[in-house]
């Protein structure tokens, strides 16, 4: 008997996306040199912040960010509701976890669990792949997302250019609403 393991289709939840659809293609090609090049050009890149970012690709579940950061600059403590990974693509970043601090060279990989808090400091000039996965509904998978499932929180998103995030900030999956964090 065989069995169809696969519960994800092309195109599965994109109708849910009503902002830049054309992140959620079947099939997305990115040239990094282009993108770094434009987020140079952009007015984030100037502020006081010292970053810009982009998303790549944007699915209902998943989601890709380009993220430059001047040396010296900082994402301040903030957390993922989904599981994250951060490559680093140049550069290095210094990663503030709860116990520990990690530096991030070029060509490392690090993957947090949800729910992780964690800050970003730029050692020098730096890009970084940040990946965001969120579980999907345990129901048909042919089905459309619930409606706590259908948007990004674009707070969190904006968050992460204009500010990092304030301190137990969260990136929560789409459309859920943010969880409290108790106080240190």
């Amino acid at each position: 008997m065989a069995t169809n393991l696969s519960t994800c289709h092309p195109g599965d939840g994109i109708e849910a996306l009503n902002r830049l659809p054309g992140l959620a293609e079947p099939l997305l090609q990115i040239d990094f040199e282009r993108e770094l090049q434009q987020l140079r050009r952009e007015d984030s890149w100037q502020r006081e912040t010292g970053r810009s970012s982009k998303t790549l690709a944007k699915y209902p579940d998943f989601r890709i960010v380009l993220i430059l950061m001047k040396s010296g600059t900082r994402m301040r403590q903030h957390r993922a509701e989904g599981r994250i990974s951060i490559q680093q693509l140049k550069g290095q970043v210094r990663i503030h976890l709860a116990d520990r601090k990690m530096t991030l060279s070029t060509g490392h990989l690090l993957v947090l669990d949800c729910g992780v808090l964690h800050d970003v400091e730029a050692l020098e000039e730096s890009a970084l792949l940040l990946t965001i996965s969120w579980r999907r509904e345990k129901s048909d998978a042919s089905k459309s997302f619930s409606s706590t499932q259908r948007h990004l929180d674009e707070d969190a998103v904006s968050r992460m250019d204009d500010e990092g995030g304030a301190p137990g900030a969260t990136v929560s999956p789409p459309g859920a609403a943010r969880k409290a964090v108790s106080g240190s």
